[in-house]
């Protein structure tokens, strides 16, 4: 397998590219708008050839380039087949694998930042999207979002798994890019060691986070694979093409 882990920093977001070498057939997951032509140019030099671009969730705090994507380079848009979204080519749902070429992922429904939330798992590596960060977790105060959903989510699933599991999140704040299943079990602030349900609840509960700054827009561009939606402010069109401002989203 071909991997690149790819990283927009106004956003803080983490793509990633996944290629096999014996189709030459690539995906892209959690793809940002942004960096469309960085994330193509990639693939050119890696002398491969795009074919789907695969969700974790929708997002708050960007916008995907999903629809760029498949208008420039034809490729297939995948997503989670509960969001029920008309423009996905696929949908992806919970026991049934995710196979391009020589690549496979088990997808993993992990409500609780959306209720509609994957992470997608791949020969030791979770892609874990927002649900589990490196010493942190998506927030649970938008988009459905449910405490009690994540905690089970995260304790009850992704910490299930083996410790040395690699873990890819899609976001992080600090310059970190990777963690484990064993570290986050021990370490995590919010979810690690001890934490009981009730405790992660009312933590989650009292960080009074501000209002994600694109989230009007950004919702419904994502429910539509990537277009900016046509009520923008003036003040905000930048965020059309370079997205920043809220974490975790």
């Amino acid at each position: 397998m071909i991997f690149k882990q790819l990283f927009e920093p106004v956003s803080s977001t983490y793509t990633y590219l996944l290629g096999c070498q014996e189709t030459g057939q690539a995906l892209l997951i959690d793809p940002v708008l942004p960096t469309w032509e960085r994330d193509l140019a990639v693939l050119n030099t890696l002398g491969l050839k795009l074919a789907f671009t695969l969700e974790t969730h929708i997002h708050a705090d960007h916008i995907t380039s999903a629809r760029k994507l498949k208008a420039i380079a034809g490729s297939r848009i995948a997503g989670p087949a509960l969001d029920q979204l008309p423009c996905t080519d696929v949908g992806i749902a919970e026991g049934t694998p995710f196979k391009l070429g020589s690549v496979e992922l088990t997808p993993l429904h992990t409500p609780g930042h959306t209720d509609n939330h994957f992470a997608y798992l791949h020969a030791g590596r979770l892609y874990s999207g927002d649900a589990l960060l490196i010493d942190a977790c998506g927030r649970t105060d938008f988009q459905n979002g449910d405490a009690t959903a994540l905690y089970h989510s995260v304790r009850g699933k992704l910490f299930a798994l083996d410790d040395d599991t690699l873990v890819y999140p899609a976001h992080d704040y600090e310059q970190r890019r990777i963690s484990t299943i064993g570290q986050e079990k021990a370490r995590n602030p919010r979810l690690g060691g001890d934490r009981t349900l009730e405790d992660f609840v009312a933590l989650m509960g009292d960080l009074k986070l501000a209002y994600p700054t694109f989230i009007d827009y950004a919702v419904p561009g994502n429910r539509s694979c990537g277009a900016c939606p046509p009520d923008v402010p003036e003040h905000l069109q930048q965020y059309c093409a370079q997205i920043a401002g809220s974490r975790q989203g």
